[in-house]
């Protein structure tokens, strides 16, 4: 067990009001507010607490949104850099301060195996640790669960290294020679940055995702789209409603105090730009011969976010440096179709495609054709179940420090709420 978690508890019980799955922000926050109503729970979780920081993110991962808006139940960045960009080690600072914090009801090293609904009310819960069982339930393992991997890496020769994104830490881990990069979301882009700045030769297959920028007019982006209410609004007013929930996040960095991402630049500098992956086949990689396409429609998104500052600044007479657009600073001369592994000097390659969810464990009828639950802020169709932490559940900020307090004492009070009508039922 953590040493900053409590550690002269015993659980010798099998019941409890409360169960959460999962120990990363999402389920520490929401014990912070059950703690506050004095509700029996207890926090399962597979690794140790808050893990994926610690054991998911290469060296020099950095936070891509400022350290204003880490945001926790009773704790805040309290540091002398707000508007700064907290590096891996301070991250891990930040949430050992965090879970020292909330000092929760915590079993680390446990599996849930099976979290299924009973006739009678509640839920049954199978742990690699035993038996439980709890009034209420709420999932907070997040989303990205399954490393995605194409199939068509099976036909590619042993001698070249294959990781994902989350296995990466640094380019020293990786073979001499040159690196393909498959996928250009935050991952994708920052890593094949990572390599670019190494002096490594990256071949970057790329993929939809949209970027923004760092600083314009003088300010952060995301200052801007902060004071423009945009982390506020839910995702039932998002124009694109819960389909928002499928998008990829803008690349961006805060590495060395914050910068842009341009792939046109890191390609005039000598990395090498292809559209989507689709095949390996006869010793050769197969690409879509859309990459003009994929970038221009990056750097429309791009404008079109500063545009929208550029609007909100003018309505309300803001003194702010004058706008601008983004002009590219590299063209595609032809469509690269194909790329010969042999003659690539292509010894190692990053899968950066993102990961899919699994729920398979949890034994309830609240699952879409697509294996997401059906909920409305978390609170799904099962009497008890809940959700936490997972992409847009209300907000943008709903998977990340800056959303996740607001979503828990919401999760907390419907908590309180139905615990209060189990107990009026069983007092009658």
């Amino acid at each position: 067990m953590n040493n900053t978690i409590q550690s002269n508890l015993t659980f010798n019980k099998s019941h409890f009001s409360v169960i959460v799955v999962g120990g990363g922000q999402a389920g520490l926050s929401l014990s912070y507010y059950l703690q506050q109503t004095n509700t029996d729970h207890l926090v399962i979780e597979k690794h140790t607490a808050t893990h994926a920081w610690r054991t998911q993110r290469w060296d020099t991962f950095c936070l891509v949104t400022p350290n204003w808006q880490c945001n926790l139940p009773g704790y805040s960045y309290s540091g002398a850099d707000p508007h700064g960009f907290m590096v891996k080690e301070e991250i891990i600072a930040f949430l050992d301060g965090f879970i020292k914090h909330v000092n929760p009801p915590i079993k680390e090293g446990v599996e849930v195996k099976q979290v299924k609904s009973l006739p009678q009310g509640g839920f049954a819960v199978t742990t690699s640790d035993g038996e439980y069982t709890a009034d209420q339930v709420v999932v907070a393992s997040g989303g990205y669960h399954v490393p995605i991997i194409p199939r068509m890496a099976e036909r590619i020769p042993a001698t070249v290294k294959q990781i994902h994104s989350e296995q990466y830490r640094n380019p020293s881990m990786l073979p001499e020679g040159a690196v393909l990069v498959v996928g250009s979301g935050q991952s994708g882009a920052q890593i094949a940055e990572d390599l670019h700045l190494a002096g490594r030769k990256v071949f970057l297959a790329v993929g939809d995702a949209p970027r923004c920028a760092r600083f314009y007019r003088g300010k952060d982006v995301v200052d801007w789209l902060a004071d423009m209410n945009y982390y506020d609004l839910p995702v039932d007013q998002h124009p694109l409603r819960e389909g928002v929930r499928d998008n990829t996040n803008h690349y961006v960095t805060g590495r060395d105090g914050g910068r842009d991402i341009d792939l046109r630049r890191f390609a005039s500098e000598g990395m090498q730009l292809f559209g989507f992956l689709n095949d390996f086949k006869d010793g050769v990689f197969e690409f879509s011969g859309n990459l003009s396409e994929l970038l221009d429609q990056a750097d429309a998104v791009y404008n079109r976010i500063n545009q929208t500052i550029d609007k909100y600044i003018a309505e309300n007479n803001i003194d702010a440096p004058a706008s601008s657009s983004y002009a590219p600073v590299w063209k595609p001369e032809k469509e690269n179709l194909e790329l010969d592994l042999a003659n690539s000097g292509i010894t190692s390659i990053v899968w950066c495609i993102g990961f899919r969810p699994d729920f398979s464990w949890i034994d309830a009828p609240i699952f879409t054709g697509r294996g997401y639950p059906s909920h409305t802020r978390g609170i799904t169709p099962q009497a008890g179940l809940y959700f936490l932490g997972l992409p847009w559940l209300y907000t943008w900020g709903s998977g990340r420090f800056s959303g996740i307090d607001r979503d828990a004492k919401y999760i907390s009070e419907a908590i309180s709420s139905a615990k209060s009508k189990i107990e009026a039922k069983e007092a009658a």
